[in-house]
């Protein structure tokens, strides 16, 4: 039962929300902007629809406190870079001739001029824009587009709170600038920084913002004394100004740990906290520091990352026992329901009895209202909703589409030398090196080459039945031997199909496993305008069927060159996706490893000797909390090794990572026990290749010299300088030449013009290392 008081204090609200729009109207207005085919004005006005449109939606489910600010053209942590004036010196003059075009070249680049780093947001695979700071970074306060955006919401008659990224996490996600010493730490800018959220947090109480919201994602990782003592002082002052909106501070992803005692006694004015997953652990410190009398707790007891229907007696339990703990509790998602696609009403595809356990955007906020609701009125005010949920979550405990007695029996039977190399590294190496007669330096791409219009169209005429398989099959059959002649043409060692017939690299797989669950407009959004529709992990695992050998096995027939193989690691096809949460995620990597490795064999069988899977999400999937990692890494490099380790020693397996902090992981990658390893180092100037070698990494790595993610075209030289950067740490008979990832995004007059710098720039180093 709920109290008087709590009735009247219960309300619901989010984080954030997707921005794409219903038919990803953002992505097709910024392309087309970036093309020349829309204005500017156009672009504004179609982004002012699309929030319009989120508010609406929201304020109809009963959302009572709508969010400002978290819809971004492409970065939120890039808007806060433009909030507080740290525009990179290099964007300066970009940035005051175009504000937007400035904006969109620190994102992106441009030809003269490198973007800022992208890395991972936290353990999700939505990408940032890492600030660049150093001594001298000068900040200053630009709110317009805070203030705007909470005047559109208060112009439609809404209770409205702006979200900016706290200045704490802010600084914690900020590198040195280049240039600037290594050891520098941008933590030490807070006192400077302070000042300007000072000044953007009045502009919003003058605009009309009653509450804002400061997201600290940042301290739910192990921080030390200083950073704590940073987030304590933060607070403290920014709660000491006279002229500011109450404060909300939030924190999402993990428990907050040693970090809660701090938040609790800051004199703000509320706590926004995850209560899901490992965060759970949040309702236990609550408790231990006397909870928060007098302020207000937001809790995020609905999944704010995964697309299950939530249980709702179960988070009106917890909502319950949160009640005694603070003066009003609010009901919302545990983060910002950014991460999950928008309506699972429009998935007609789906099986009925697999959609009434799904949850998006939309019905996760109903999720929240309904919650509200049950907390301020009691449960015979949801007792239908209630009802109805109970029904849904025992249908799909009792489905047996959730398990299948041949996959978890086969699961049971691994033993440890199913996950072990029949021989050591260095042999392996040798018997490598002699079948395949590879050049030093060996050049190769990462898999896939640019998906054109003609391959979307492609594929979309073959969905639509205006063309039939033999018609497609004989499109993909051509792409393929263009990609291969040109890639010979170009001088490149090891070759790659192109990929042309896959719509996405998790996706592709999903299709065609059985478990998994394809949507038709499940799209999330990645980085910038990239969106991928991440499969959904529905039930045991298996693949009925090879899934790739078909393909690879053309391509090698046209030609004497490997071909690599390619396929989708274990933790990756789980990151992507997903992913159950009625089983352990070791026990699910496990079952994708096996239907990896069946695919692996047959691939080798065919004649591949080159075979490579990706693990891109390794780190970005690392838990946020050291004393949770060394669990995770054992279940994840171990599904990598059942997923490769039956190969001969002649078979050489790569793998590949990009845009994450590698120097945390650099033990687990060496435990894959991939004979060849390419990065992601472009943009963080071969960082990755000084670690590996502190590390002693003693296989093969091929850190790229290509950024794939802007559209300018590195020279040779600038190449080749990076290959010699890398020559500093990584041994010449180990070091390969590769981009930092895949071609899919790019398009073919640049992809021609770098992949060809690309070559020259090894040829360049080979015959300096030969003396030639």
């Amino acid at each position: 039962m709920t109290t008087k008081s709590a009735a009247a204090a219960a309300r619901a609200t989010v984080y954030g929300y997707p921005r794409q729009g219903r038919d990803r109207e953002l992505k097709k207005a910024i392309e087309g902007y970036w093309k020349g085919r829309v204005t500017a004005d156009a672009l504004r006005s179609t982004a002012a629809e699309l929030r319009r449109t989120n508010w609406r939606q929201l304020a109809g489910a009963g959302v009572h406190e709508v969010p400002t600010g978290d819809f971004s053209y492409y970065d939120h942590v890039l808007d806060t870079t433009v909030m507080v004036g740290a525009v990179p010196a290099r964007h300066r003059e970009a940035v005051a001739a175009d504000a937007l075009d400035g904006y969109f070249a620190m994102a992106r680049g441009t030809q003269d001029v490198a973007p800022l780093e992208m890395t991972k947001w936290f353990d999700t695979n939505y990408h940032y824009l890492v600030p660049e700071l150093g001594p001298d970074t000068v900040f200053a306060a630009d709110s317009a587009k805070q203030v705007a955006e909470l005047a559109e919401a208060l112009a439609l008659g809404l209770t409205a709170r702006p979200v900016l990224v706290g200045p704490v996490t802010y600084l914690l996600l900020a590198k040195p600038a280049p240039g600037v010493p290594a050891d520098f730490d941008p933590l030490t800018l807070l006192d400077r920084l302070l000042p300007v959220y000072a000044e953007v947090l009045a502009d919003l109480r003058a605009a009309g913002a009653e509450w804002v919201q400061l997201d600290e994602p940042a301290l739910v990782q192990d921080r030390t004394p200083a950073d704590l003592n940073a987030a304590a002082r933060a607070y403290r002052d920014l709660s000491a100004l006279t002229d500011r909106p109450k404060l909300l501070v939030a924190s999402y992803f993990d428990r907050l740990g040693d970090a809660l005692p701090v938040l609790a006694k800051a004199p703000v004015e509320g706590l926004a906290l995850d209560f899901t997953g490992p965060a759970a652990a949040n309702l236990e410190g609550l408790a231990a520091v006397g909870g928060l009398p007098g302020k207000r707790l937001v809790a995020g007891v609905v999944d704010g990352r995964n697309i299950w229907v939530n249980d709702l007696e179960k988070s009106l339990s917890v909502l319950g026992t949160l009640l005694g703990l603070a003066d009003r509790v609010d009901v919302s998602a545990s983060s910002s329901l950014l991460h999950v696609p928008l309506d699972a009403a429009a998935e007609k595809d789906v099986d009925p009895q697999i959609l009434r356990w799904l949850s998006f955007a939309k019905q996760k906020t109903t999720e929240i209202t309904t919650l509200a609701k049950g907390l301020a009125r009691g449960t015979d005010a949801i007792a239908g909703e209630l009802a109805a949920n109970r029904a849904a979550l025992a249908s799909r405990a009792n489905s047996p589409i959730t398990r299948n007695p041949a996959v978890r029996a086969r699961t049971g039977a691994v033993t440890d030398a199913d996950a072990r190399r029949s021989q050591p590294y260095a042999e392996r190496a040798a018997a490598q090196r002699a079948h395949l007669g590879l050049p030093l330096l060996p050049t190769t791409t990462i898999g896939s080459f640019p998906q054109t219009g003609e391959l979307r169209t492609a594929r979309a005429d073959l969905r639509a039945g205006r063309i039939d398989t033999a018609g497609y099959e004989e499109r993909i059959r051509t792409e393929i031997q263009e990609v291969v002649s040109y890639q010979e043409k170009a001088g490149v060692d090891v070759l790659v199909h192109g990929e042309p017939e896959r719509n996405d690299m998790v996706q592709y797989f999903a299709e065609q496993l059985d478990g998994y669950l394809a949507t038709q407009h499940g799209w999330v959004q990645s980085y910038g305008t990239r969106y991928v529709r991440p499969p959904v992990l529905a039930g045991d695992i298996s693949r009925p069927e090879p899934m790739t050998v078909r393909w690879t096995s053309y391509a090698q027939s046209l030609t004497a060159k490997p071909v690599k193989g390619m396929l989708t690691g274990p933790v990756t096809m789980l990151a992507w996706s997903f992913v159950r949460d009625d089983q352990p995620p070791g026990e699910t990597a496990r079952q994708v490893a096996l239907a990896l490795r069946d695919e692996v064999a047959d691939l080798e069988a065919a004649g591949t000797s080159v075979i490579q899977v990706d693990e891109p999400a390794l780190r970005e999937t690392l838990p946020l909390r050291a004393a949770d990692r060394p669990a995770y890494l054992a279940w994840a490099t171990e599904a990598f090794r059942l997923a490769t380790s039956g190969v001969r020693p002649d078979t050489q397996v790569h793998t590949h990572m990009c845009y994450a902090e590698f120097g945390d992981i650099v033990q687990a990658i060496d435990d894959l026990d991939a004979d060849v390893i390419s990065l992601e180092a472009a943009r963080s100037h071969m960082q990755v290749a000084r670690e590996l070698a502190a590390h002693g990494y003693p296989r093969e790595a091929g850190p790229g010299v290509w950024d794939i993610h802007s559209p300018r075209v590195p020279s040779a030289e600038e190449a080749a300088d990076l290959l010699r950067t890398g020559l500093e740490a990584i041994p010449a008979e180990r070091l390969w030449v590769n981009p930092d990832c895949g071609l899919k995004t790019r398009a073919w007059p640049e992809t021609r013009a770098s992949l060809e710098n690309l070559v020259a720039a090894a040829r360049t180093v080979r015959e300096e290392l030969s003396g030639s």
